[in-house]
């Protein structure tokens, strides 16, 4: 039974995989929980446990490359049939990037958004350090309609600069998040 959440219903929570090659120091598990808001929204509530040693980095808000260098909370969207790709990177204190791809990992353009993803980095919580919950809603429209495979991964850095890269599932190899083997779950298209 679906339950309401302050974000809407909740579809689904997923634990994250840490890719064998970059074991976390520190951190024993991520999750990410979804939740369906208003008519087009998707709200992704990323979870870190514990994260005494999380390392934050600071960005100014809006649009920024290169988040994936430090701590970053990722969403793959591709349309069942499609060969292209989305690509949503969102870092605290309101850093998010989004790119369309043409095929894997070619053809990347930055995507304008008409409503930029809602950050909202809740470290300041009562768990806080011992967990670390970090919410992004975004807006469906920004992506094609269709039934949509999704990616939930994340790069995890700790104080110290250890990282580790976590997924829903891993292709064999080094961390490839934009792998298809990644996109490992299926959101109904909007009605």
């Amino acid at each position: 039974m679906l339950r309401q959440a302050q974000h809407g219903r909740v579809l689904g929570v997923h634990a994250l995989i840490c890719h064998p090659d970059t074991p976390s120091s520190d951190v024993a598990s991520v999750s990410v929980e979804l939740l369906s808001g208003s008519r087009h929204t998707l709200t992704l509530r990323y979870g870190v446990q514990p994260a005494g040693r999380l390392h934050l980095p600071e960005h100014h808000g809006g649009p920024t490359d290169g988040l994936w260098r430090s701590t970053c909370f990722e969403l793959f969207v591709q349309i069942v049939g499609d060969v292209g790709y989305r690509e949503f990177n969102f870092a605290p204190t309101n850093g998010w990037a989004a790119y369309a791809f043409s095929d894997y990992r070619s053809g990347m353009e930055p995507i304008r958004l008409d409503r930029h993803p809602t950050v909202l980095d809740d470290s300041r919580s009562p768990g806080y350090p011992s967990k670390y919950q970090f919410d992004v809603t975004v807006d469906r429209e920004s992506w094609p309609r269709g039934t949509a495979r999704i990616g939930l991964s994340a790069v995890i850095e700790e104080v110290g600069g250890t990282k580790s890269y976590w997924a829903l599932r891993h292709p064999p190899g080094a961390p490839d998040f934009h792998h298809p083997d990644c996109f490992a779950l299926e959101l109904p298209a909007l009605a």
